[in-house]
């Protein structure tokens, strides 16, 4: 890390949402899928090497595998299959000096580990609610909300996750659905015919259930694949239900947020149990990083912001979340330092919230 406060360069971040590491060596068509939220790169004879996340991975991530800054990406790739896809995860999940992971399993294909197998850093389960509600519904819907309810309370997850964004959007009815409800709900998804969970009341009652447990509930919100409705997932959709859950007090942790940030940042200010990050969008803008996180922070208490990677398949992008997560926080604080607007102490202070104290205390992590 260069030219970084020391308080940003010393911490040992959680990462409060990531996956699973690939364990498989990819040819660059391979590796180019994993560098977009899209199935794959264009056919139209574009690159994936040819954006922010791209130049990244050249300019970062090739020195770590013994090239020189900015290496061309068909000698990033063939160095990358040279070492081995093990060598080369250890080195990279290691370099980004994460101390714990908070791993959502809702997506694990084969041949997929978790990052910690890497570093012998601490990893906690996220449990993918969709995921769940998957598994036990082909038992039927009568005793659907029951066998819910029994997977929540037997479950090790130190939270839970919806992805409504993608199923249904964030537009969610706040009241707490019945049973009877939810039972019809369960019955109309299996005469369907779809394994695939797509109800808005079986996705309010499966974040209602999940914060009843006191489990902390991560939604999806913006930036993501072509499976989901970007105006669809813009987070002050959730006003009513988060109105609705603030009683409960409960944490409930907005993901990524881009382009809405700043409509994240509103929301983490005025409801008490909210908190947000920009996740995956760190790694997506790379070295433009700077200003997402200064305009995020605009409104946001700093004791309510998170650190996350949003991490899938590649271990370049544990590694790159990291880098610029530390590189746009350090520039954050050193131009408050710059301007008097915060003492030396306040900087380190709020590196230390933002970097593990927050996610530690939200998350109730030992």
């Amino acid at each position: 890390m260069d030219q970084l406060l020391p308080c940003v360069a010393s911490l040992r971040l959680v990462d409060h949402h990531c996956h699973g590491v690939l364990g498989t060596d990819l040819d660059r068509d391979g590796f180019e899928s994993n560098l977009t939220e899209a199935e794959s790169r264009s056919p139209l004879g574009t690159s994936l090497f040819d954006s922010s996340l791209g130049l990244a991975v050249r300019r970062w991530c090739a020195p770590l595998l013994d090239l020189p800054p900015l290496a061309p990406a068909e000698e990033y790739v063939a160095r990358r299959r040279s070492l081995g896809a093990a060598e080369v995860n250890r080195t990279l999940v290691s370099a980004a000096e994460i101390s714990t992971f908070l791993v959502d399993r809702g997506t694990w294909p084969e041949g997929f580990a978790g990052p910690g197998t890497f570093t012998g850093s601490r990893e906690h389960l996220v449990l993918r609610l969709e995921r769940l509600a998957e598994d036990v519904v082909p038992e039927g819907a009568t005793g659907f909300p029951a066998r819910v309810r029994e997977a929540l309370d037997s479950s090790s997850a130190v939270a839970a996750k919806s992805i409504a964004a993608y199923r249904v959007g964030l537009e969610l009815d706040p009241a707490r659905p019945s049973d009877a409800e939810v039972v019809a709900a369960a019955d109309q998804w299996l005469t369907s015919g779809s394994t695939r969970c797509a109800d808005e009341v079986i996705s309010r009652f499966l974040v209602w259930e999940a914060l009843d447990r006191g489990l902390p509930v991560q939604f999806h919100v913006g930036f993501g694949d072509a499976d989901l409705s970007l105006h669809k997932c813009d987070p002050l959709l959730l006003t009513d239900l988060l109105r609705a859950t603030a009683p409960l007090g409960v944490p409930i942790m907005l993901l990524h947020n881009y382009p809405f940030h700043r409509n994240a940042g509103y929301l983490a200010q005025v409801f008490p149990h909210v908190f947000v990050d920009v996740g995956l969008a760190t790694h997506a803008v790379a070295h433009q990083a700077r200003r997402v996180l200064t305009e995020a922070l605009e409104i946001v208490p700093f004791g309510k912001f998170l650190f996350s990677t949003d991490a899938f398949a590649l271990a370049e992008v544990y590694y790159l979340g990291a880098v610029f997560f530390r590189r746009a926080l350090s520039d954050f604080l050193a131009a408050g330092l710059r301007e008097h607007a915060l003492a030396q102490a306040d900087a380190e202070r709020i590196a230390h919230l933002i970097g593990w104290e927050n996610a530690q205390r939200a998350y109730r992590l030992e």
